[in-house]
């Protein structure tokens, strides 16, 4: 792409790669780099991780864990009569599983960021392209941040 400088270029190629799954190569031709510099921005930026992060939901994250705990307290309830209560491995388990389903019902996820990013770039891209370009390299740090959690 003629007139883009390679911050733009290596932005917009985050966001095709990431938001869009598209492969490399893909990316590569689109944005106007060789896919040498694509898997360089790859490994460099850590596109793969964030790329799985994004496919697992919030949704899935929680109904797991609400599996998980009901399948712990299940157990605690089959126990014989008198017994029916957490021992400390239990009762450990069972707080982490609440303090992780808390964090995930009231914090924002990777996912949930990206998909927010997503909707807005689509939306602005035909309004301002070059603006567009420029809020996805932010989104992209903010979204490296938050996965340093």
């Amino acid at each position: 792409m003629a007139g883009l400088t390679n911050k733009q270029k290596k932005e917009w190629a985050y966001t095709e790669y990431v938001t869009n799954n598209l492969s490399q190569k893909e990316v590569a031709e689109k944005v106007g780099t060789t896919t040498v510099t694509m898997t360089r921005w790859v490994r460099a930026g850590n596109w793969d991780e964030i790329r799985r992060q994004m496919l697992v939901t919030r949704d899935k994250q929680l109904g797991r864990l609400y599996a998980q705990f009901d399948e712990l307290t299940r157990a605690i309830e089959l126990k014989e009569e008198g017994k029916r209560y957490a021992d400390s491995k239990e009762a450990d388990t069972l707080n982490k599983l609440t303090s992780a389903i808390r964090s995930l019902e009231t914090e924002a996820s990777v996912a949930d960021i990206v998909e927010v990013s997503k909707r807005l770039l689509n939306w602005l891209r035909p309004i301002d392209a070059a603006k567009s370009i420029e809020i996805s390299g932010i989104f992209n740090d903010f979204i490296k941040h938050s996965l340093k959690g």
